[in-house]
Order: structure tokens, then sequence, then C-alpha cells
């Protein structure tokens, strides 16, 4: 019988996926969570905005996530959206209280392998209860007989990060870890440890998983946030790659023998004025939809003429607050199911 959730790679033919909104998005206060993670490089706080994102950048989000979802309706794959939070009320514990962020991108807080739902435990106070949204949706797969797991909640004291905002963001004093710093290949799982994401948890990855499955961490390439704006996986031997951050001797062993498509300069589509979360390589962070057709942002023509070079077909879309709102493809969608196949395939 097939299953409600299914999906151990990036590419497999897509059949139902979760997609973001943004009804009462904000920026969290800042605390050292913040600054470690995001504005290490600040040495000030009077010009980072706080608060509830402005009306027009909302709704304009809202238009295009809307967008999306009716593209991929058209496509004949089944669409589940997160319920509404007010991000606005204030959470805590005996160590430290905040305000949070917004329903984000279910990719960053929930990790789907095969049948199993793992909730991840994320570095940021403002995101701490965020799998809260999904939880109507995680209930209703685990009815179906997936396999549920919540990892050990973080408690995110101040020894959590390192105060010197030099090197790495996060300690490796307990397991922490934004699920989108993950990419599935059947067996092998590409782990980045940055400033969202330390050892501890591949550790606990592996232990949970077993030897089933392969940790390949990646490292030396990129510190900050997420894996999937410096590695795609478009389909098994083909891989798209950021030219700023990998390169021969910094890619991971297991991809070095597959083809590789290095992604040209993007265009900044962030018309707005108002202050980006995300470097221009948000943009390469496209949705496959099957091994040949993806989802990438209009205005990224030569992007689009590459991945049309190598038989992959593109549905153009308008993102146009991709760097304001944190948001894109790949991070704004969380597949819960791809083709059954009933196999783990090794691609390796």
């Amino acid at each position: 019988m097939e299953k409600f959730i299914w999906s151990y790679n990036e590419w497999d033919q897509l059949k139902e996926v979760v997609v973001w909104i943004a009804k009462n998005a904000r920026r969290p206060k800042l605390w050292i969570d913040q600054m470690a993670i995001e504005y290490p490089k600040y040495s000030s706080t009077d010009n980072i905005f706080i608060g509830d994102m402005p009306e027009e950048i909302l709704r304009e989000t809202e238009e295009d996530l809307d967008e999306l979802c009716r593209i991929l309706r058209e496509l004949w794959i089944k669409v589940h959206r997160p319920e509404v939070i007010d991000h606005s009320k204030n959470i805590w514990t005996f160590e430290w209280e905040t305000d949070t962020f917004y329903n984000f991108c279910p990719r960053d807080s929930i990790l789907m392998i095969g049948d199993k739902i793992i909730e991840t435990p994320m570095p940021m106070r403002s995101r701490f209860i965020e799998p809260f949204a999904y939880k109507n949706i995680l209930i209703n797969a685990f009815k179906d007989w997936a396999k549920w797991i919540s990892a050990p909640k973080p408690r995110l004291s101040n020894n959590t990060y390192n105060k010197s905002w030099k090197g790495l963001a996060l300690n490796n004093n307990e397991p922490i870890f934004d699920a989108a710093n993950i990419l599935r290949a059947g067996k092998d799982l590409f782990y980045l440890v940055s400033d969202s994401w330390n050892r501890m948890w591949a550790e606990w990855l592996q232990s949970t998983l077993g030897d089933e499955f392969r940790v390949n961490i990646c490292e030396n390439m990129y510190s900050w946030i997420h894996l999937d704006s410096t590695i795609s996986l478009l389909r098994p031997g083909l891989v798209l790659l950021n030219p700023e951050r990998v390169n021969e001797n910094n890619l991971p062993e297991r991809l070095k023998k597959w083809d590789k498509i290095w992604c040209p300069n993007l265009v900044d589509t962030n018309k707005s004025g108002f202050s980006s979360l995300s470097s221009t390589w948000v943009w390469m962070n496209l949705l496959m939809i099957n091994p040949n057709l993806a989802i990438v942002d209009k205005e990224q023509v030569e992007l689009i003429k590459l991945l049309e070079g190598y038989d992959i077909k593109v549905i153009p879309l308008l993102m146009r607050h991709s760097r304001v709102m944190w948001w894109w493809f790949h991070c704004v969608t969380l597949d819960l199911k791809r083709c059954w196949t009933g196999a783990l395939e090794d691609y390796f």
C-alpha cells in the first residue's frame, strides 16, 4: 500500500509537498543566538530591523506562494499548508525568553528520510517551537504508519553560542541542526557543518539511522547557514555547484565522479530596498519536480539555459522577496512524498 510519506532523495517525481505561508512573518528581537548566527559581522544593532514585516512584502510574498501552489497542483502534486501562528507572542524556558520568526521554511525544521519524520533541534531560540505549525500534517503521516522522531530538544543556553563571533557560531556541547543542511541521495546524506549545524548532531543522526545510511560531512566550503545554496542534487550523476564556495578539493568524495554544472552569477531580484538576509546565491536553491523538470526563479536566465542544456525543463516563477524573506523554492517546500519505488537506492 502506498504511504502518506516516502522521500529518499531530492529528484524523484514529486507527489505531495508542504508549502510555507508568510502570514504574521516578522524578525525577532536580538539576543545572543541572533547575533551569533544571523549578524556576527555587525558591530552595532542600530541598523538591524526587528518587528513585523511590511504588509506590502507579505502580500506580494503570499501572491508568489499561491502561484507556486497553483503550478504544483496543475502538475497533480498534492499541496499541504501549515497552520497560522501568532509570532509576536513570547516563548521561554528557565534560561531565556524570545518572540518568534514565522512559519519559516518547513525544510529547516523537519527532515524526511523515506518513511521517517525527524523534527530537528534548531539553533535559534526564535524557531524553537516552529514544527508546531506542521503538527496536524505530521499527525496524519503518523496515522498512516510513518515513523516520527523528535530529536533531543537543545537547551540553547548562552554557552551554546560562540561569543567571540569568530569561527563557527555554535559550540559542540549539544546536538543542534537545521534540516536544510542535509541533501539526500538514497543511502547517502550530505551534511554541512556550519553556523546552523554542529558535529554532534551528525553523530546523533548516524547513530539514529544506523549503518543503512552514510552521513557524509561537508566542511571548509561554506560556514554560514544552509547547504542547499551551495550544492543542489539534480538527479543521479548530476550536481549543481556554487563556484564561490565549492572546488575539487572540498567537494565531497562521492560527488567528484558526478557531472558538474558550475552555477553562473545570479541576478539580484530584490527591488524592494528592504534589508536582505541572504546572498544572491539564494536563487541556486531550486526545486526538482522530477529528474527532468525544475522550478527556478524566472530572472535567472543563464542558470535556466545551463539546466536546459542538460535536458532539464524549467518552470520559471517570479519570487520577488526571496532575499528579504529568506526563502526560496527548496527551503520553502518540504517533499512529503516522491515516487514510490519501495527500495532504498545506493547511487554511489
